[in-house]
This record gives structure tokens, sequence and C-alpha cells, in this order.
């Protein structure tokens, strides 16, 4: 798992290089620093030491390395995962990454077998194996919160399954729904999401490590074998591709926005909804803030702050794009540029569907003024059109008709239920008592009684389904 605290501190003293046979002058201090990616990458960590153990462990079923030195190598890993887990390693610009050094430190501590360790490998195929590990385990992570909140929407649409609200269309009143089918309208939003995230964790468990550099190496290495240790489903085909690909990374972010994008329209209507205008929902004071200056204000910042946050994630995924779009093959130090962007909208995405799935259950449903709201702007006149045409009226003459019903009742200030019978006769003749049957918010709801409707009865078998989905 990630180590909690990143990042560990820094040492910018200088140190040889694994790299600096080929130079005649040290690094510039200011080109060192600028760069290195050790101060982010550390997150890393686990990752790394995890692909250098199942390297060593496929170097000595090779015969590359002995036995003695996997040994010495595995240990060594381990007493330095343990430094990184206590905050006792100190990480140093001059090694530029995390691979240099814990590779450095592996060295130091164990000897010659710690130079062996890069046989057969690049830091190209080591990184892009490291971000790979590390992505798969938090796509994990976002799976399992994304499941707390659609059980938190579960619980809340059950709850409020008959609670009757105005629905809208252009923010006008269009027809009336239930809350809970709102709520179910949100689960569905998020189980995309949920499967998004699957289809993109399954391109994202490919293997580079073996491609190497680029053209992959001369030693005898057995790639099946180190995925196998590693827990990817196989290989990459293509050393070429291995190491230079980030499609998956920008598929993850691309995917990350879209969830953004359905919890940045949830704020929005929280937003709304808690708005003293409507006053439909009430949040709970733990997921609010006040104002400096304003004794009675009762501000949204949490769903106003996740609609923020959203923004950012868009801006990542187009810099990963921007990023790619003009590299060649193969790897290039652009690709260092990539960890930032993916590593924040991670952390974005975590902490934005763990501060709704703690929110949602302490909402409070205002139930008279939802009502209240249901019973203006006509909400029932799609149900006196169908009313119309179910007595062989055509539906253009229906809709009609219902026009000139809601524009006496803007002229009188009334809704369509609160008109006489004859007052709606004079519209048309074959409108008759039981008219007051359907212009009623609880008929209406009733009446959309099928799979998908906001009838009460549907939400609940809608609700069923849901959970025999999860729970598979």
């Amino acid at each position: 798992m990630p180590i909690s605290g990143m990042p560990h501190k820094v040492r910018l003293m200088s140190e040889k290089k694994p790299w600096a046979g080929r130079f005649n002058e040290p690094t510039d201090a200011f080109v060192e620093a600028f760069t290195a990616s050790v101060d982010f990458d550390q997150r890393l960590a686990p990752y790394d030491i995890a692909g250098s153990i199942a390297h060593a462990s496929m170097l000595a079923e090779q015969g590359i390395l002995t036995a003695a030195e996997r040994d010495a190598i595995h240990q060594g890993l381990a007493r330095i995962r343990q430094r990184i887990e206590a905050g006792d390693f100190d990480w140093s610009v001059a090694l530029e990454d995390v691979h240099m050094n814990i590779e450095a430190a592996l060295t130091e501590d164990i000897g010659i077998a710690g130079k062996k360790l890069h046989t057969g490998r690049s830091r190209n195929d080591q990184v892009a194996t490291d971000v790979r590990l590390w992505l798969m385990d938090e796509i994990g992570n976002i799976q399992a919160e994304l499941r707390r909140f659609q059980h938190a929407l579960l619980d809340l649409a059950e709850q409020e399954a008959e609670t009757i609200l105005p629905g809208f269309t252009h923010l006008q009143t269009a027809q009336p729904v239930t809350f809970g089918h709102h709520m179910m309208a949100w689960f569905e939003m998020l189980e995309r999401d949920h499967e998004r995230l699957a289809d993109c964790a399954r391109r994202t468990n490919v293997m580079p490590l073996g491609a190497a550099a680029l053209a992959g190496t001369t030693y005898p290495i057995d790639r099946h074998f180190t995925a196998q240790l590693l827990g990817f489903e196989r290989p990459a085909e293509n050393s070429l591709d291995a190491v230079s690909d980030r499609d998956f990374a920008i598929e993850f972010t691309a995917a990350a926005s879209i969830l953004m994008m359905h919890l940045s329209r949830m704020s929005e209507e929280l937003v709304i909804w808690s708005s003293a205008q409507f006053g439909f929902v009430t949040l709970s004071d733990a997921f609010c803030t006040g104002s400096s200056i304003m004794p009675q204000k009762k501000n949204p910042d949490v769903p106003e702050l996740v609609r923020g946050k959203s923004g950012r994630i868009f801006g990542h995924l187009m810099s990963l794009l921007t990023l790619m779009k003009g590299q060649p093959l193969a790897y290039n130090k652009d690709n260092q540029e990539d960890k930032e962007p993916l590593f924040d909208t991670v952390d974005n995405v975590k902490g934005s569907l763990k501060v709704f799935a703690d929110m949602v259950p302490a909402i409070t449903c205002n139930k008279d003024r939802m009502r209240t709201a249901a019973l203006q702007g006509f909400a029932t006149a799609t149900d006196l059109a169908d009313y119309l045409v179910r007595k062989g009226v055509p539906f253009r003459d229906a809709h009609e008709i219902v026009g000139k019903s809601v524009a006496l009742g803007v002229e009188t200030g009334r809704d369509l239920a609160e008109m006489s019978l004859d007052e709606l006769k004079q519209f048309s003749d074959v409108i008759e008592q039981d008219v007051f049957e359907v212009l009623t918010l609880e008929g209406s709801v009733a009446a959309r009684n099928h799979i998908g409707g906001t009838a009460p009865e549907q939400v609940c078998e809608a609700i069923g389904r849901a959970r025999r989905r999860l729970a598979d």
C-alpha cells in the first residue's frame, strides 16, 4: 500500500550517479533539482520494492543471479521498506528518483549484489511497472469508496421512496418525481463510473517489466514468471510500446473526469436544494461552514469544493493528453510529468468520494417544502394530457387543451388540481370527475409504475435490484 505522510525529507547533497561514467562534468545544481522527481515519486516506493523483489526472484530462477544474491537482495529491500515506512529514509535529489534512491541504499547495505539487481531492466520499464501496480491498487480503493457511496444512496432512496418533489427540465418545474427515484439516478451514474474503472483496470493490468530501455534485453529472462509474481494478467507484447505507453493513465484520468463531472452535478443540486429559496434538503453542520461576517450563513462548502475540484481533474486529463501527443517512441523525459497530475487525480477523487459517502447519510429531506414546490408550476399538466389521450383525444389536441388550462391557471393563480370540474370542462367535454385522481401528486407518481419509472413501488424494486447487483 502507498506510504502515508509522503514526501519524506530529501537530501540535496551531491552523490555519484549510477550513470555518471559517460560524463566529464557534474550536473548543474539547478538542473539536478529541476530534473529530479524524488520529491513526488516517493509514493511509488512500495511498488518499486515489490517489482525489484520479483525481478530478483526471476533472475535467480533463470540462473542470472545466485540464490544467495537473490536472498541478500530480498532481505536488503525488506529492510529498506521498513526504514521508509518508519520515516527513517533519506531521499536524495542527486539520485533523481525513487528507483535510484532505493538501488543506491540497497548497494550500500548489501554490497555488490545490490549492483546486480538492475540486470535485464531499465528505469524505463521499471517506472512504467511501478505506476501500473500503484494505479491498480488505487483503482480498487476508489471503487471501494464508490460502493460505500452507492450503499448510502440506496439507504437514503429507500427512506425517501415516497417523498415527492418537483422534477425539473431547464430548471423549470416539469413533473413530480420521488426523491428516492432521484437518488437512484445518482446511483446509476456511479454504477457506470464503477464499470469504467473496472474496464480501465483491465488494460492497466499489463506488465512492462522486461522491456528494458526500449528493445528488450539479451538476458534469458522469463517475463511470464515475473508477471505471475507481481499479479499482472500478462506481460506487455511489444517492448517499444511497453515503456512509452501511458494510455492507461490517460484512460484512468478520463474515467475520473467523468466521475467528477457526476459528483459536480450532484453537488450543484445539493447547493440549489439547500438554499433558502428552495429549502428541499438540510445538510449536516458537519459538512458546512459559516461566514466570517454574516452570522446567519450556513454555506454548503463541501459540495461547492467538490464541484470546483472537477475542473482540476479535467485539467489533469488535458495535461496528460498534451504531454503524450508529440512524443515519438519510445521513452522520453517528458513522461516524468505524468505522475503529479495522475497522483493528484487519485487523491482528489478518493477525497471527494469519501466526503460524499459520509455526507449523504446525514441529509435531511424537508418534505413539506418539496411538496409545496411540486404543487407549483403545473407539474401534473402532462398527466392531464395523458388523461385526455386515454379518453380518445389525439395527443396534439390534448396538448393544446392542457395549454389553455394552464393559461387559466396562470391568470387566476391556481394549480390545475385547484380548478373546478366546470372550469376544466370548458376546454374539453371529455373531462369528468375522475380527472382529479390524476391531478394529485401521489396519483401522478404512482401512475408511472413501470421499470425505470418514479412510482414508489418501482423505486423499491430498483433498490432491491441494485442491492443484489452490489452483493454479486
